[in-house]
């Protein structure tokens, strides 16, 4: 068969393809490799380059988060009126099955691992089933290596590897332990060094969402990545600066920078989100701890919870400064189907839009507790513009001239996104979708 696995923009098909992208969907690469060889796969990432409908395709396998629903509706209708058979996947088709099914011959439900060989015999067959759904989480051991050869476009961290999934968090508004479970899973460390070595990249990027969760087997992988002499990127938590050895080992291994959920600089918020073992008043020592290693640290956070008012936007900004955080993600609270944030608000009768193309955590779908939607959708654009403008940006430059490859793109890129403010979407739903929540 001859397969094509599309990543949607929810931008397309109108705006300008992007210079450059932060970094790939890993779910494809890895879904080409799980593929046999018989079959022929392409991948296309939509904000690199446009889907051609009039190719010819057996199967087209859509991921699909939330923000990208309404794109990847779009997308399979179009293949489906040519008479190819179109499956949907991801996080939110796993939320919301029966919505995707709208669209699709099928719908795999959970991770896909186990699940695509099948359907992919099945449809051969010609037997393709309405939805495939594991009963348990897939184990991470003896994956194949991930077909980064076939993304096409320009990345700012191409070369990006998985040791890791799922979270015991379990945080409000996160979709990552009810996707991936709440036990970590490892991938064999010689497993991860192998695939490795298969490229020759100098900066690669674990897309874990905490590599340190579990510190013995992050000690193990750090050890066996000394020897590659890569320098990486990942996500953790603040916590591993309270381990001093491992902490030094992450630095000796190349790490240059941890995405770091701060997520508030408000306690009483992140007691109510499920964080309460972060503390804001250690913040700055433990920030100061990975700058001391020269480890950039890379802060989330999340604006629209229920105890914040109008003055969080300059008190956060205040806060990064004083602490000297080096790069920054802003977002603002999304209530992302399946998780907790989306019932209680729903329940509340406070989300007043489901068009999924505005739940890209940068638009404002809810009422907040203490706020305007206005007031919020503003104070987002404007931390986020005053963060990225160009004199912050240069100041942040000259204490990490180390890394000036990786960091300056990266910040041109965002100063960009920030140069282009987002607006509050209308009330209603996506008519495309037409699902009654």
């Amino acid at each position: 068969m001859r397969i094509l696995l599309v990543a949607p923009d929810p931008n397309a098909p109108r705006r300008k393809k992007a210079w450059y992208v932060p970094f790939p969907q890993a779910s494809l690469p890895l879904l080409a490799a799980l593929t046999p060889s018989r079959h022929e796969v392409r991948i296309v990432d939509e904000r690199v380059e446009d889907v051609n409908f009039d190719e010819s395709y057996d199967l087209v396998g859509i991921t699909v988060m939330s923000a990208t629903a309404v794109r990847a509706y779009q997308i399979a209708d179009e293949f489906r009126k040519r008479g190819v058979k179109v499956v949907l996947g991801g996080i939110h088709p796993t939320a919301l099955p029966e919505e995707a099914k709208e669209h699709a011959d099928s719908v795999v439900i959970g991770e896909a691992e186990g699940l695509w060989e099948g359907l992919l015999e099945d449809c051969e067959r010609g037997t393709l089933q309405p939805f495939y759904k594991r009963e348990n989480f897939p184990s991470l051991a003896g994956l194949p290596y991930s077909r980064l050869d076939l993304l096409r476009g320009r990345y700012l961290l191409k070369y990006v590897f998985q040791t890791t999934r799922g979270c015991p968090h379990a945080c409000s508004f996160c979709s990552v332990s009810a996707f991936m479970g709440r036990k970590y899973r490892h991938r064999p460390v010689e497993e991860v060094v192998e695939e490795i070595r298969q490229y020759p990249s100098r900066v690669i990027g674990f897309l874990d969402d905490n590599i340190v969760g579990n510190p013995a087997y992050s000690r193990e992988l750090f050890r066996a990545l000394v020897p590659l002499k890569r320098k990486w990127v990942s996500q953790g938590t603040l916590r591993m600066a309270e381990d001093e050895e491992l902490l030094r080992l992450a630095a000796q291994s190349g790490c240059i920078a941890l995405f770091v959920g701060f997520e508030s600089v408000n306690e009483e918020n992140l007691r109510e989100m499920h964080k309460s073992f972060h503390r804001v008043d250690q913040y700055r020592k433990l920030i100061d701890r990975f700058h001391q290693h020269g480890i950039m640290v890379v802060g989330s956070f999340v604006f629209g919870f229920d105890e914040d008012d109008p003055g969080v936007f300059r008190r956060t900004l205040q806060f990064i400064e004083d602490t000297k955080i080096d790069f920054a993600q802003f977002s603002i609270l999304t209530p992302l189907p399946g998780t907790e944030v989306f019932h209680q608000l729903k329940s509340q009768g406070r989300i007043f839009s489901f068009d999924w193309s505005k739940y890209d955590f940068a638009h404002v779908v809810y009422q907040p507790a203490k706020m305007t939607p206005q007031e919020l959708q503003e104070g987002y654009n404007f931390v986020f513009r005053e963060f990225y403008s160009l004199p912050r940006i240069a100041r942040r430059l000259l204490r990490n001239w180390r890394y000036l490859h990786y960091f300056l793109p990266a910040s041109l890129y965002y100063h960009w996104v920030a140069s282009h403010p987002k607006s509050l979407p209308q009330e209603g739903r996506h008519p495309l979708t037409g699902m009654v929540y």
